[in-house]
């Protein structure tokens, strides 16, 4: 029987580990007060580590209170932390430049948010992973993909996303979408997807390629299932059988699911937001056998407070083992979600740490 991974400070052991790194990501899961002292702190409290045995846990401040211990004056876990309030503003800000109906300057937000333009830039950075211009950016690229699909014209979705010309969209097309705007509304019609698949040792794997390179290798249960996955992405596009050409990449791939550290020399077509792509490049720099977790990718890129980012990049890697985010495990080095199923990501690793 395989041994159960634990949820990260789901345990007192665990919750300890956290206290001695001063974890800042266990921010809010638990609290722990001391028995000498009578106080009760933030798991990443700078004042003195205690001793083991003098130290007890805690959900919440009431529950703490009621056993009778009184909050930190030094951590304050009874208020909002600087780095919650900063979260709060930055949220705020992202709702603001989602629903606003024109483009919002940098000034214009650092009016709202009571800062420097400067501060506001470094912080907001910090917190999402990318400036507030990336993040707009990236938010009417969402808005265009949106109202393509659901069968506007080019030129209203467009201008509807906020892009104040056509030259915009047209002049980054294929990165932003893939292909031109009317084959991404018209569902990749004309757009041809060699794909095969085949059986590997962690079960069916879809592998799908465009003229740019690959675009998709998936895990599956069933034929059916991955090609309704790669039609429902694609739904109007051209799907090939794989041909002697495209056989040869199935081949690279398979070999390298089976034996990673032989590397992969073929394109990829991957879109994705800045922030994603640096992701990803920084995921296929960590060699087989070793592991990173959401907290050091998100340093490794100098974003080190958008670990929330880095996972949700990860989620978003349509490139099964070829961008390895298998590799990515949480600071307690438990294993998180993967998009093909934890099982898979766990052979996975077995597997590189045995070669």
């Amino acid at each position: 029987m395989r041994p159960t991974i634990a949820e990260p400070f789901s345990t007192e052991a665990l919750r300890w580990d956290a206290v001695l790194m001063r974890d800042q990501q266990a921010e809010g899961a638990f609290l722990y007060a001391v028995t000498t002292t009578g106080v009760y702190c933030r798991p990443a409290c700078a004042s003195r580590l205690p001793k083991r045995e003098h130290v007890r846990f805690f959900q919440t401040c009431s529950e703490a209170e009621e056993a009778g211990f009184r909050p930190c004056k030094r951590c304050q876990p009874n208020a909002t932390s600087p780095h919650e309030a900063q979260v709060k503003l930055v949220t705020h800000l992202c709702n603001l430049i989602e629903t606003s109906e024109t483009s919002l300057s940098l000034s214009e937000l650092a009016i709202v948010a009571g800062l420097s333009p400067y501060y506001l830039q470094r912080l907001f950075k910090a917190i999402v992973g990318v400036t507030p211009k990336a993040y707009a950016i990236a938010q009417r690229q969402q808005c265009l993909r949106d109202d393509l699909q659901k069968g506007r014209s080019v030129t209203q979705a467009i201008y509807d996303a906020g892009f104040s010309s056509s030259s915009q969209v047209y002049g980054g097309a294929t990165s932003m979408l893939g292909m031109a705007p009317s084959q991404y509304k018209a569902g990749a019609t004309d757009v041809a997807i060699r794909f095969a698949i085949e059986r590997s040792s962690l079960g069916l794997v879809l592998i799908a390629a465009t003229d740019r390179g690959i675009c998709a290798i998936n895990f599956g249960d069933t034929p059916e299932i991955l090609t309704e996955q790669l039609q429902a992405r694609f739904p109007k596009a051209q799907l090939q059988a794989s041909d002697p050409a495209f056989s040869h990449w199935v081949a690279q791939v398979l070999a390298l699911i089976e034996t990673p550290d032989r590397g992969l020399d073929l394109p990829l077509d991957i879109q994705g937001t800045a922030f994603q792509q640096r992701v990803w490049q920084a995921l296929q720099a960590i060699p087989p056998g070793t592991t990173m977790s959401y907290t050091e990718v998100a340093k490794q890129i100098e974003h080190p407070t958008a670990v929330r980012a880095v996972a949700a990049a990860c989620a978003a890697n349509t490139l099964a083992v070829v961008i390895p985010c298998h590799r990515v495990v949480r600071s307690n080095g438990a294993l998180s979600g993967y998009r093909w199923g934890i099982e898979r990501k766990r052979a996975l690793l077995e597997r590189e740490a045995l070669e």
